[in-house]
């Protein structure tokens, strides 16, 4: 069985056994896996091929490209910030024929306030939960995109798909009803992609000042407390994810459709 991280980034986690069948391994982008053959707490199953999470994809290669054409996506969702997106590039699929669409879940200029806010730049669930404080039209936006089967299948990404992304999918597992251990081991996935990102960085740019391969792979992990106390402080608050979810707007139809876009 498959561990999701033997490392310092949360220890084992044995929840997902078949990472190989959902992570894409493209060359020039990372943390690219699907999130369909999940089982909920009432025994349906996630179906595949229509929700993968990811980081940025404007470093494909051309064999990147071919690959991703078979996965026929239709829409991309993109979580960052215009500044972000003006530095990195959107990436092909928009070109490739899918909808662009972007839902900064943090605005420009955002992520000073957000450090201010919290008092904490580091990846933490306190940060997390600071994500919600720029209120709730992100949220509303991708759930009413979710709850479109005709905008299915979908890429979900930020820059490195981890902490963004990660928040948002453990939004859209608590929808289907996928167990909370599920969801922090999904999301403890990325650190089983990390070494291949900073060997990609070091051969392309390099690595940042003051950074080794070491640094640049714990920079690209993911601690588990901080999805742990991510969802400790939304239960606390809303009593659940789907409280919070109810609290800012979505409908119950809007997760009924998503629910059955989704689950089999």
């Amino acid at each position: 069985m498959l561990c999701a991280g033997e490392n310092d980034y949360g220890g084992r986690n044995p929840v997902i056994d078949d990472y190989s069948e959902r992570h894409h391994a493209f060359e020039g982008c990372f943390n690219f896996r699907d999130i369909g053959g999940y089982l909920s707490q009432d025994g349906k199953r996630i179906k595949k091929g229509l929700y993968f999470r990811a980081g940025r994809q404007d470093r494909m290669s051309d064999k990147d490209l071919l690959k991703l054409s078979d996965l026929n996506i239709s829409t991309q969702i993109d979580l960052r910030r215009p500044d972000e997106i003006l530095q990195q590039g959107k990436g092909p699929l928009e070109e490739m024929g899918a909808d662009y669409v972007n839902i900064a879940v943090i605005p420009e200029g955002g992520s000073d306030q957000l450090s201010r806010l919290v008092g904490d730049t580091g990846i933490s669930g306190k940060r997390y939960l600071g994500y919600l404080e720029f209120g709730p039209s992100s949220w509303l936006r991708l759930f009413e995109i979710l709850a479109s089967k005709e905008q299915l299948p979908v890429v979900l990404h930020c820059t490195a798909g981890k902490d963004r992304t990660g928040v948002s999918t453990a939004f859209l597992l608590s929808i289907l009803n996928v167990s909370r251990d599920l969801i922090e081991a999904d999301y403890l996935l990325t650190n089983l992609d990390t070494e291949r990102q900073a060997d990609f960085i070091e051969e392309s740019v390099g690595y940042p000042d003051g950074y080794d391969r070491q640094a640049m792979i714990a920079a690209a992990g993911v601690p588990l407390t901080a999805m742990k106390d991510f969802l400790d402080g939304v239960e606390s608050k809303w009593g659940s994810a789907l409280g919070y979810l109810e609290d800012i707007g979505i409908t119950q139809l809007q997760m009924e459709s998503i629910r059955a876009n989704f689950l089999e």
